[in-house]
C-alpha cells in the first residue's frame, strides 16, 4: 500500500472511530437473523453461498432522519479492513434479506462493485463488523461512493451508533 493511501485510510478509520466514541452519542441495538447462535453468518449470506445481503434490524433513535450501514472485515489481508457493504439514506429500521429500501443508496465495496459482497475469507475465520449510524439528516452523497466519501459525509451528522459482529470461515 502506498504511503499516501495508508495515511488516507488511517484518517478514514479515525473519522469512523470518532463516531463510535462521540461524547453523548446514544447506542443502537443492532441484530441480524443472518448471524446464528454460533455467531457465524448463514451460508446464503456469504460469498460462498447465494451472496444475499443479510436481514438487519436496529432500534429506533429519537431525532434520527436517516441511517447508514457499513459492513467490513478487519481481519482481511492487506493491513486494512475490507469493505463488503455501504448503505446510507436508509429511512427504516429493518433491511430485509437481499433487498435495500427505496431511496437508500449503496456504495462501492472493495470487490469493486456497488452493493453487497458477502463474507468470503480466503482462509481461516474472519470477523465482520456490521455498524449502523443514526443520522440527523439524509446525506448529500451520490450512489457508488466509497468508504472515505461516506466517512466524510457522516461527520457532524451521527446521533448514535451500534454494531453486531458476525463470523465467516473459509471452507
Amino acid at each position: 500500500m502506498r504511503v499516501g493511501a495508508r495515511f488516507h485510510f488511517a484518517l478514514t478509520l479515525l473519522a469512523l472511530s470518532a463516531f463510535a466514541g462521540a461524547a453523548g452519542a446514544a447506542s443502537i441495538a443492532v441484530t441480524s437473523m443472518a448471524i446464528g447462535p454460533d455467531r457465524h453468518f448463514a451460508a446464503r449470506n456469504t460469498g460462498y453461498g447465494a451472496d444475499l445481503s443479510p436481514e438487519v434490524s436496529w432500534s429506533a433513535v429519537p431525532g434520527a432522519h436517516a441511517f447508514a450501514l457499513i459492513l467490513d472485515d478487519p481481519d482481511a489481508p492487506g493491513g486494512r479492513p475490507f469493505v463488503h457493504w455501504l448503505v446510507w439514506d436508509i429511512t427504516v429500521t429493518r433491511l430485509t434479506e437481499g433487498a435495500v429500501p427505496v431511496g437508500a443508496r449503496q456504495g462501492r465495496n472493495d470487490f469493486g462493485r456497488v452493493g453487497y459482497g458477502g463474507p468470503r475469507p480466503p482462509s481461516g475465520t474472519h470477523r465482520y463488523h456490521l455498524r449502523v449510524f443514526a443520522l440527523d439528516a439524509p446525506l448529500a452523497l451520490g450512489a457508488g461512493a466509497d468508504r472515505s466519501a461516506l466517512a466524510a459525509a457522516l461527520r457532524g451528522h451521527v446521533l448514535a451508533t451500534g454494531e453486531v459482529i458476525g463470523l465467516a470461515s473459509a471452507p
